[in-house]
């Protein structure tokens, strides 16, 4: 049997191709994300039970429960295409914010929103700002669009600068990103610097309020109000965190109808699975689930502080379910971790080569992570 021989110039065609790609995607950096369980075991010839991640901000508290069983018991209808408008999860965001179901939007997480977002908004000449070191997926989308990305300087304890990103608003600007909490900071925005900044920002800025670790914060400014005001802004929430649904990957935004429209058009059919809505929607009545996720994670965040201060080493006090913790050269933490087992996240991705990212999770995995970094650092 012999192969098959390509034309000369089709070979040549081919690995040509790039020439013909859009420019700006041959000029993105792909998003990284936090290293697979699996992956971190098969290398190190160790049993994923064994492995203790802590780089992707997930709920180690796992699902609710109530979102395992609606899952269950929708399984057996997947032949079936979901419902096109998630129309019982949207009820339920509507009623849980007291906005009408056209004020909502779902997605593939809350990245797909902020995608969706761009897609209505962004080209060539136009401009998005967000704060230094904020969420990789901003400039990313930003530039695969075409658009100009803006870095606002941030506060010196690591909080957005919300004066600075007013200060940076141009007439070609038309989104401006708010993370609150941040991330990978952990820092949060507070109300009076936000009813400061929504007095002062122009119309023709949409303005999205990036919550997804909202749940775990003491301070929770209302963001709502500005909806209800009819203003342009828009509130993104995931069920990845404090939900402990990342797996599978549901988000939604609570707007305006006017933006909500937007997005609906941009998105592509059935966005939201079946099981997503489902146990979403089953999630957000597991009051009971989520108190315990928060529970877990200020008690564990305790843990990481009382040894930080023990041991002498920066850390920014933090508002969300993870820690930034200033280690020297935060990528040969990582990698002297990761050969023992326990998956943490370095920074060099958000220009901060001097730290790493750990998430809180049980006091079993904070203590094995401790114990890690107890022996790296010579503590």
């Amino acid at each position: 049997m012999t192969g098959i021989i390509m034309p000369r110039e089709h070979a040549q065609t081919m690995s040509n191709i790039a020439q013909y790609a859009n420019q700006y995607v041959l000029e993105l950096v792909a998003y990284q994300p936090g290293k697979p369980i699996e992956e971190t075991a098969r290398e190190l010839g160790m049993d994923p039970v064994d492995i203790v991640k802590l780089a992707s901000n997930e709920n180690s508290l796992g699902p609710s429960p109530k979102a395992v069983e609606a899952m269950v018991k929708t399984a057996a209808g997947v032949h079936i295409y979901p419902d096109g408008a998630s129309f019982n999860l949207r009820s339920k965001i509507a009623a849980r914010f007291g906005v009408e179901f056209n004020q909502t939007v779902v997605g593939s997480g809350s990245s797909e929103l902020i995608e969706l977002l761009c897609h209505a908004c962004l080209h060539e000449g136009i401009e998005l700002i967000a704060a230094k070191h904020s969420f990789s997926m901003y400039p990313i989308m930003c530039k695969l669009f075409g658009a100009k990305y803006v870095e606002a300087p941030i506060k010196p304890d690591f909080s957005s600068d919300l004066q600075a990103i007013l200060a940076a608003i141009t007439p070609q600007t038309r989104l401006v990103f708010i993370t609150n909490p941040a991330n990978p900071l952990g820092t949060v925005v507070t109300q009076a610097e936000m009813d400061s900044f929504m007095e002062q920002v122009p119309e023709h800025v949409i303005v999205a309020f990036d919550e997804a670790y909202i749940d775990f914060a003491d301070d929770k400014p209302d963001t709502l109000k500005y909806v209800k005001q009819g203003r342009n802004v828009i509130l993104l929430r995931t069920f990845s965190k404090a939900y402990g649904l990342a797996g599978l990957r549901a988000g939604y935004g609570v707007t305006i109808p006017e933006i909500a429209d937007l997005l609906n058009k941009a998105r592509t059919p059935f966005n939201m699975n079946l099981m997503s809505q489902a146990a979403a929607a089953a999630a957000l009545d597991d009051e009971e689930h989520l108190a315990k996720s928060v529970d877990m994670v200020n008690r564990g965040k305790e843990q990481y502080y009382s040894a930080f201060k023990s041991w002498g080493i920066e850390y920014v006090p933090s508002q969300a379910n993870f820690i930034l913790v200033k280690t020297g050269q935060g990528r040969k933490v990582f990698n002297d971790a990761l050969a023992k087992g326990v998956i943490l996240r370095h920074m060099d991705g958000y220009g901060l080569p001097e730290y790493v990212r750990i998430t809180v999770g049980t006091e079993r995995e904070n203590a094995r992570c401790l114990e890690v970094l107890a022996e790296l650092l010579g503590k």
